[in-house]
């Protein structure tokens, strides 16, 4: 019985250790778990207060090169709240100023000068925060941000600009300008900068003439390359070097030259529809002086005109015409028609036509024609001038002479031979021919030759101071001579006139 009574006292202890064991592990886990929910909701709510971007950035007092470096590496949704605050920083600033505005309107005297200068202070940090704003909002536009969003914010900044500016009185844009000019991010800095454009201009126009002056030397050792289009070359080089030279300016000086060249494209689709003529001589200046049908000083024959070349231009070409008269040519009439260039050669051929009687001598004309040609001291041996009888014509019979000179000697060629013909023909005799033309009077009818009405058809109403119809007779001759009328007086168509 003592022995039973002892197992179920020790069975009663352990069940009892086991379950003052088992409320401790209870009690254990629920703590754990306790602890961990705690530990867990301070995280989220540690992560819902830390900031979405890197701390320091929201800082208004940050520069504006320093916070555009430390947004290189954040991601659109970093930049998103970084934005933001920034327009919360925005609108505070522009608050602020407005209320200053109300409190100096509402003042007078030393007050008045007091809050005046408190406002541009506020004024001046505004346009701080703004534009580091407007940087924020840029950087978030690149990495592709929310359009709408962005638009949002960068249109809030210019309405609060615009409207600021709007309101103001005389008083405030005044008080505005000055503290502007004299400011060291405002007029003094565009002053610099003016100054700096200024004189890399001239800067740049000695080291353009210095180019200009090297690219001539180069071209003028290639001589394929023709006047004009060496000329092109040069003045393209030139100002080239000055557009680049101040791109390059402009970029030194933090100048955003991208919308420039936007500006340029846009412009350029305009100018082209409105200057279509202008862009069509453009284009034909550029061909002519790549085929080079000419060159400055060749006498050429082109839209109806001859002359010598006098100045060719990307728009136009000039020239001179014999008795000096300067012409200007759109170059696309130019390109546009046929060019005769009548220097291009160095020699040329003189085309002259001369005629003789047809009882004139052949072979005589033949023989004088080429001793004049042969003796003038610039006609060329070689190649030998042809002298061959050309044509049978109405009055004469025609000799092309057809001597080749140097194209330089072409007209005093021509002017000499031609007198030199004329006075040896006359001195061997031979005649030139000149156009005449003989009238033969054929009356077919005696009776219509005698008819009153006929003669008064013929010779006009006055018959009183005109001959006789009985002195007409039926030859080719027409009025008979007297000593025909003389002969026929017997029986002849004459007999029996009185």
């Amino acid at each position: 019985m003592t022995h039973f009574e002892l197992g179920r006292t020790r069975m009663i202890s352990a069940a009892l250790g086991a379950l003052v064991l088992a409320c401790a592990l209870a009690t254990g886990v629920g703590w754990a778990q306790d602890t961990t929910a705690e530990a867990a909701t301070a995280g989220a709510d540690a992560r819902d207060t830390a900031p979405a971007y890197p701390a320091g950035l929201d800082d208004p007092t940050i520069e504006l090169d320093k916070l555009e470096l430390r947004m290189i590496p954040l991601t659109a949704d970093e930049l998103a709240a970084l934005a933001a605050v920034w327009q919360a920083q925005a609108r505070a600033a522009a608050q602020a100023v407005v209320d200053q505005s109300l409190e100096v309107r509402a003042a007078d005297g030393e007050e008045a000068e007091a809050l005046r200068k408190e406002r541009l202070e506020l004024v001046e940090e505004r346009g701080r925060i703004f534009e580091k704003a407007s940087a924020v909002i840029a950087s978030l536009e690149a990495k592709g941000g929310d359009p709408a969003e962005v638009e949002s914010m960068q249109g809030y900044l210019d309405a609060v600009i615009d409207a600021g500016r709007s309101q103001l009185t005389l008083q405030e844009f005044t008080d505005g300008f000055l503290k502007w000019l004299v400011s060291p991010e405002g007029g003094v800095a565009v002053g610099f900068r003016l100054a700096v454009i200024i004189g890399s201009f001239f800067v740049l126009l000695i080291v353009a003439r210095i180019v200009r002056a090297w690219v001539r030397r180069a071209v003028d050792r290639t001589p394929q390359l023709s006047n004009l289009l060496s000329g092109f070359l040069v003045m393209l080089v030139y100002w080239l070097t000055i557009a680049f030279g101040l791109m390059f300016v402009l970029a030194l000086l933090g100048v955003n030259i991208t919308p420039l060249f936007a500006l340029v494209g846009g412009a350029s689709f305009i100018l082209a529809f409105a200057m279509q003529e202008t862009l069509g001589n453009l284009a034909a200046g550029l061909m002519i002086m790549i085929n080079r049908p000419f060159d400055e000083g060749d006498y050429v024959q082109v839209a109806g005109l001859g002359g010598t070349i006098k100045h060719v231009s990307i728009m136009s070409t000039t020239v001179t015409t014999p008795d000096n008269q300067v012409i200007t040519i759109p170059n696309s009439r130019v390109w546009g028609d046929v060019i005769t260039n009548v220097t291009a050669s160095d020699t040329r051929r003189v085309d002259l036509v001369f005629g003789i009687g047809y009882g004139d001598s052949i072979e005589q004309a033949q023989q004088v024609l080429e001793d004049v040609v042969t003796n003038h001291p610039l006609v060329l041996e070689d190649p030998a001038p042809n002298i061959r009888v050309s044509e049978l014509g109405d009055s004469s019979v025609n000799f092309i002479v057809r001597p080749w000179t140097k194209t330089a000697d072409y007209w005093t060629v021509y002017w000499d031979l031609q007198r030199a013909v004329k006075e040896a023909f006359d001195a061997n005799g031979i005649s030139i021919p000149f156009p005449q033309t003989d009238m033969h009077l054929h009356v077919a009818d005696n009776e219509k030759a005698a008819s009153p009405a006929v003669v008064s058809t013929l010779i006009g109403d006055d018959t009183e101071k005109q001959p006789a119809a009985s002195d007409y007779a039926s030859g080719d001759y027409g009025a008979d001579e007297p000593g025909e009328a003389e002969e026929g007086g017997d029986g002849g168509d004459g007999g029996g006139r009185g």
